[in-house]
């Protein structure tokens, strides 16, 4: 009963802390209790690899305790009895020591081993992209359960190469030096010494397609032989060409056909682009250059022809026409000889440079000035700003352009004996100081091509005079330093400005004072002119072909990153929209086929009629925002997608199907085709 007795008197620490002790009554009992025993702890590892660490003190006649985690870190705080302290430990075994003290301050200590051993990682996957702008650069991200970080390695055949770190959620690139295969392998690493790897090949190709600019260029494509040798080095004069790479030729002993050779990836397209184009530096004046196409497999399969160059160090454009290329062949060599018939000595002074090759359409047959222009019937063509190259005031646009489609079939005509005329036909844009109403009327006096004229072009001053009143280019309005109020009040001459673009494109411009220049694109008669007009291509991104319930919807399926690397037979198919209104599907020897073409959803060689073997043309609507292809088989994006319907034979291809356009700016576009019950199938296309 004594017991009870000190119990009931003396009370608990927790009890005498809220109703205290008689300050005369025997605390002895308290100072007796023996330090606390069994000290242990329960420990809970917790499985995410982050070395976290749950501890739980247990023991007999303990009121709190403290750890000691063993790794050198500051102790917990103190702990009630069912508390527990978490910690963040490194991968290895500690050994903690429990601090338990009692309820009268006496303490004792215990050991508990923790060890912290992290799981290996588990399900890596590894994500791989080639760089739309850069095709040697991969980019690579890598997911696996239980991964605190990666390494990747770009190259396993190199024993030197460190793996660069790649974080959770990060994104590592690697510029390999050339085409080929390389083996890349990604370490997961768990935060302590379990790890797990995978290895994957991935593929770097260059093909080398015009235009070849040497930027990003597949060196191995290019060699020499002869004598001479070649490389891709850093541009050495920019003056003229700002290109940062191109290709370098020595010409040295012995051969006198010493030269340089570059291999296509695929056989030339020569149905519409008969003439190669390109820069070319040479140390001298009078040089030549002989190009030589030659066939990949048969040597005996070419056509050559040479050019004079301008020389004199510096860069100039050669064109070279090959108009009377045998299309039955097949030409995939680019062969350059510089001054064939002559052994260089690899001095500077056989030296030479080429950039930008690219195929171009031959001139029209004419030269110069004299034949029949009309204004280029494009967006920008006509316009007003405030100085030469600036039409941001007002310019034509698409809609435009199709309103004054009676001004755009206006002809000005350049005889070869000097004479000059303004042939508007029926109709002409009359505007209001002419006495119309802004709108397709007849065409007003003087500025109807009723009175004589000449003209006198100084190619060297880059001015073009008419004499003759009435005579004008691109607006009546305009002249030297004004614009007209009254047709009574027109000059007897005007002087403008001209540049030829090309030889069949010409700007024109009059500053008519107040530093406003009225500007105008004339394109020769007969050469086609729209938006469209060029060479397209499927952009080389992910989501540029896809399908979904709606414009601008691609979520039912797109081509991702992996899909464009997978199809790269289809991202170098070309849809080449042609200045004389002839459209063409250019394949090269493959392309993606599908099974209902007998294909296996794999690259193989196209199949007919979608394989360009048939003419075909196009037109092009600014204002409905629409293009035509009409030719059975033509296509664009994917072949089976037609109006209303998917085909499934290629047979029951039709002949002219409809797209929908929109210019995301002038070298990018967006198109797209209702294959019908609300499946649209949506392209992104870039001009090459």
């Amino acid at each position: 009963m004594k017991t009870i007795k000190y119990i009931s008197s003396f009370c608990l620490v927790a009890i005498l802390l809220v109703f205290g002790c008689d300050k005369d009554e025997n605390v002895d009992f308290v100072n007796n209790v023996a330090a606390p025993t069994n000290i242990s702890a329960g420990v809970n590892v917790i499985p995410d690899n982050t070395g976290l660490t749950q501890i739980t003190p247990t023991g007999n006649g303990v009121s709190s305790f403290v750890v000691d985690f063993g790794d050198g870190s500051e102790p917990s705080e103190s702990l009630a009895p069912g508390e527990y302290a978490e910690h963040m430990y490194a991968e290895g075994t500690y050994e903690a020591i429990i601090k338990a003290t009692g309820i009268n301050g006496k303490s004792a200590t215990g050991t508990q081993t923790v060890n912290v051993s992290f799981r290996a990682p588990e399900n890596i996957e590894i994500n791989t992209a080639i760089d739309g702008a850069n095709p040697f650069l991969l980019n690579v991200s890598a997911t696996a359960d239980f991964a605190a970080s990666f390494l990747v390695f770009f190259d396993t055949s190199n024993p030197d190469e460190e793996g660069t770190p790649l974080e959770l959620d990060g994104t590592v690139s690697n510029e390999y030096p050339g085409v080929g295969d390389y083996n890349i392998k990604v370490v997961a690493l768990s935060g302590g010494t379990e790890t797990s790897e995978l290895e994957q090949t991935v593929t770097i190709s260059a093909p080398v397609v015009f235009p070849i600019d040497f930027e990003l260029f597949d060196e191995t494509a290019m060699g020499s032989f002869g004598g001479a040798s070649s490389a891709v080095i850093d541009n050495p004069d920019t003056n003229g060409n700002a290109s940062a790479k191109v290709a370098r030729i020595i010409k040295d002993a012995p051969e006198v056909w010493a030269g340089t050779v570059i291999t296509m990836s695929s056989p030339i397209d020569f149905s519409l682009k008969k003439a190669m184009k390109m820069k070319v530096w040479s140390p001298r004046a009078g040089g030549k250059l002989l190009l030589k196409l030659e066939n990949l497999d048969d040597g005996q399969i070419f056509i050559e022809k040479e050019a004079t160059l301008t020389g004199n160090s510096a860069w100039e454009e050669v064109t070279i026409d090959f108009s009377d290329i045998d299309e039955s062949q097949s030409y995939q060599k680019l062969v350059f000889f510089f001054d064939f018939g002559t052994v260089g000595d690899g001095s500077s002074n056989w030296t030479f440079y080429i950039d930008d090759i690219n195929q171009t359409i031959p001139s029209s047959g004419a030269t110069g000035l004299p034949g029949q222009w009309v204004m280029a019937p494009e967006a920008g063509s006509l316009g007003v700003g405030p100085s030469v190259g600036d039409v941001s005031w007002w310019n034509c646009d698409a809609d435009c352009v199709a309103a004054r489609a009676c001004y755009y079939d206006d002809v000005y005509i350049f005889g070869n004996d000097g004479s000059f005329q303004n042939d508007l036909g029926a109709d002409s844009w009359i505007e209001g100081w002419q006495g119309g109403g802004d709108a397709c009327g007849t065409p007003v006096a003087p500025h109807d091509g009723s009175n004589p004229a000449t003209y006198i072009y100084d190619e060297g001053a880059g001015t073009l005079t008419l004499n003759g009143v009435g005579a004008f280019i691109g607006l009546p309005k305009a002249f030297n330093g004004g614009e007209l109020t009254s047709p009574g009040d027109a000059p007897a001459s005007i002087v403008y400005n001209l540049e030829f673009l090309d030889n069949d494109t010409i700007s024109v411009n009059i500053d008519v004072g107040g530093g406003t220049f009225w500007q105008f694109r004339l394109i020769r008669s007969g050469v086609v002119s729209t938006p469209l007009t060029g060479t397209w291509q499927m952009a080389n991104e992910a989501g540029a072909l896809g399908v979904g319930p709606s414009v601008g919807d691609i979520s039912w399926w797109n081509c991702d990153d992996s899909c464009v690397t997978g199809r790269a037979c289809y991202y170098d198919d070309l849809y080449v929209f042609g200045v004389d209104g002839s459209f063409q599907n250019v394949q090269g020897s493959d392309t993606w086929t599908e099974p209902w073409q007998g294909g296996g959803d794999s690259c193989g060689p196209p199949v007919a009629p979608h394989d360009g073997s048939n003419p075909a043309t196009y037109t092009y609507d600014g204002a409905a925002g629409t293009f035509t292809l009409n030719g059975k088989g033509a296509y664009v994006g994917l072949p089976k997608a037609v109006n209303g319907a998917e085909l499934t034979d290629p047979n029951t291809a039709p002949d002219a199907v409809v797209y929908n356009v929109t210019f995301i700016d002038s070298n990018t576009i967006s198109v797209h085709i209702d294959a019908g019950s609300g499946v649209y199938w949506q392209y992104k296309l870039v001009k090459i």
